[in-house]
């Protein structure tokens, strides 16, 4: 059955350990393992060093990263990935400036151990830090190459049932080249998470604008939870 607190990263009985090459030990959702390894051994054949930068997220994590871009204490960004001046905007328009690079703590993806922010580290340069913004990982940038053979292992079903939930512009999240999700795992959990569950846990948080927030959390919901990138067909993702 089911722990209702994975769905909202607050609990990680779900969770294994991986030790990943410059950041440590991560955990991802130990159903998810065995795929992931399989798929960075392919990548590895392939002349790529796949590596993860981010996976599971606790709900505290999430909230922090909200609550210091509500505040001032860390950068929202616009479009072009550019800092914008918070002072000029409302609460509403503040809440939504941070949605598009940021998930809503309780409907973090990463919540679920299933979704990996991932890089070639044969092409990250000594001491450069990762700022996962587009410039990376364009194609022709500096980890184009190896998103681009990820893109055509997904479009193969050689992916191993991981794919990019943002890939695309759908008009909520931003782009997110980096972000994978490995979808046998995360299609269920994404259908447990309801928009009750999800109200629930921000109505007992200590989460900057909670207010606004909840005003409009069908619409978040809807547009930044369940907009995702159609999935595509695995050979061996469960058919139930």
């Amino acid at each position: 059955m089911l722990e209702p607190k994975i769905l909202t990263g607050s609990t990680e009985c779900h969770l294994t350990p991986i030790q990943t090459l410059e950041e440590g030990t991560l955990q991802i959702h130990r159903d998810s393992l065995s795929d992931f390894l399989a798929l960075q051994n392919e990548a590895r054949n392939a002349g790529f060093d796949l590596q993860i930068l981010s996976g599971f997220r606790s709900f505290e994590a999430q909230l922090s990263i909200w609550n210091r871009k509500a505040t001032g204490q860390r950068a929202v960004l616009d479009e072009s990935s550019t800092p914008i001046d918070i002072s000029t905007l409302n609460e509403e328009a503040l809440m939504w400036a941070i949605l598009r690079w940021s998930a809503l703590p309780g409907a973090s993806r990463h919540h679920w151990g299933t979704d990996l922010d991932v890089y070639d580290a044969n092409s990250r340069p000594e001491g450069y830090e990762i700022q996962l913004v587009p410039e990376e990982v364009n194609s022709g940038c500096m980890f184009g190459a190896f998103h681009d053979w990820l893109d055509e292992q997904i479009r193969l079903g050689s992916s191993h049932g991981f794919f990019r939930p943002y890939q695309r512009d759908l008009g909520g999240v931003a782009p997110e080249r980096w972000h994978l999700s490995h979808r046998p795992i995360s299609r269920v959990l994404l259908r447990e998470l309801t928009l009750d569950r999800l109200r629930e846990r921000i109505e007992t948080s200590p989460i900057e604008l909670k207010n606004v927030i909840l005003n409009h959390l069908e619409s978040i919901y809807k547009t930044y939870v369940l907009n995702i990138e159609k999935e595509p067909p695995y050979e061996h993702a469960p058919t139930s």
